[in-house]
């Protein structure tokens, strides 16, 4: 008997997950390349976000359109509050960014309705706008992106001209080119724009030579634009901070560098660790950096999102490794690359496994969504409830048919 009410118990759990399904919203189209690059009008791709606070399998999931042009069946994960990069036949519309999923068909610059669908059938996303789209600009190639992603996608004026040329696969959308009209027409203020992709990339705390003459300070641009670094700024972390401001008047070119010796910044990164924040002049921090305990003679490298010290200094250039260093970072990737693949062949049986297992092992640090936890309590407690009417109803039969 207890096995038969284990039964029911998981039944109804596998059951009862699956209709419970996405909320309109929960997954929505963030951003949209319609009309290529400028490498290619068919270097198109589409971004999706996730909403929600969880991860989300999206094996079963659609986005078509309309007119069929688009008919993708979307495997993988979205990870919470994350980013889904769907990129057109190969993995090289967006440069530097590996794509999520490759799709074919094609998107018409004379716009389109998308749906997004979830694995019930159910549309928790569309953008409607056959007769054009809400926005983009075939010339600056500035992708249309949403406003909010919280609210409808077939609401036009929640869709906007990316402010940044290529738009931002991967990242939080720009501010778009809205305009704020004062008191008479022609006096218009275009709100200031602060895009993403301007970092720091190496940092010598520890030279050969004197720290006080030979530390220093490097920053990339990785747009294809120049960004205009007035009232920008740098700021140490340990022991006596110190504030460097960027001169009025500062810019850095595409895809190049710029370097600030401490002589000039006056900031002292200390040998023993210390971190670095580089501030956008509205105060939000574009970037940081931290670090422990610096090798005489090395700098610290950016590689992606991953950060190694290295003997080859390269001020005001791309980074540079040698072949031991190389190897090590090969490793480093294959064993990330290995941690990634894992998830995506979660199914629903593995789903439930993790659910029965040991939820207070230490070893682990991920946490289970509260929501999570409510509903497994409540079918829990419906099975166990429903199992106890069964057994009543059961016994009252046989009562009635033993003494008829």
């Amino acid at each position: 008997m207890k096995n038969k009410i284990l039964f029911g118990i998981l039944v109804w759990i596998f059951f009862a997950f699956p209709c419970l399904g996405a909320k309109n919203l929960d997954i929505v189209i963030n951003e949209i390349c319609w009309m290529g690059t400028n490498v290619s009008q068919n270097k198109e791709w589409i971004e999706l976000y996730n909403n929600t606070k969880t991860l989300t399998i999206l094996d079963g999931w659609k986005l078509i359109s309309e007119d069929k042009s688009i008919e993708i069946e979307l495997k993988g994960i979205i990870s919470a509050e994350g980013f889904f990069l769907l990129e057109r036949t190969d993995d090289n519309s967006v440069p530097k960014m590996p794509a999520n999923q490759i799709y074919k068909g094609y998107l018409s610059n004379e716009g389109e309705k998308l749906s997004l669908i979830d694995e019930s059938g159910k549309t928790t996303d569309e953008i409607d706008c056959p007769e054009g789209w809400f926005g983009g600009n075939n010339l600056t190639k500035s992708t249309l992106e949403r406003i909010d992603s919280r609210l409808a996608g077939s609401d036009k004026d929640n869709w906007q001209e990316s402010n940044a040329s290529g738009g931002t696969p991967g990242q939080q959308n720009s501010k778009g080119q809205e305009l704020i009209l004062k008191d008479s027409i022609s006096d218009i203020e275009v709100p200031s724009f602060f895009p993403l992709g301007v970092l720091i990339n190496e940092i010598l705390p520890s030279p050969e030579g004197p720290d006080s003459e030979n530390e220093y300070i490097e920053i990339f641009n990785e747009n294809n634009f120049e960004v205009d670094l007035s009232d920008w700024s740098l700021s140490d972390l340990e022991g006596t901070t110190k504030t460097f401001k960027f001169p009025k008047g500062t810019k850095i070119e595409a895809k190049k560098f710029i370097v600030f010796f401490r002589p000039r910044t006056k900031i002292v990164l200390n040998n023993s660790g210390d971190g670095l924040k580089f501030l956008r002049p509205d105060g939000k921090i574009a970037d940081q950096v931290h670090y422990k305990n610096s090798p005489k003679g090395e700098s610290f490298n950016r590689i992606g999102n991953d950060w190694m010290w290295s003997k080859n200094l390269t001020p005001g250039s791309e980074n540079v490794f040698s072949e031991p260093e190389t190897q090590a970072l090969k490793e480093s990737e294959n064993k990330t690359e290995d941690k990634e693949r894992t998830p995506v062949s979660i199914n629903k049986n593995e789903l439930l496994g993790t659910l029965f297992s040991e939820t207070s092992d230490k070893s682990s640090n991920k946490e289970i969504p509260k929501s999570f936890i409510f509903i497994f309590l409540a079918a829990l407690g419906i099975a166990f409830f429903s199992a106890i009417l069964i057994l009543v109803f059961k016994r009252r039969f046989l009562s009635k048919n033993s003494k008829s």
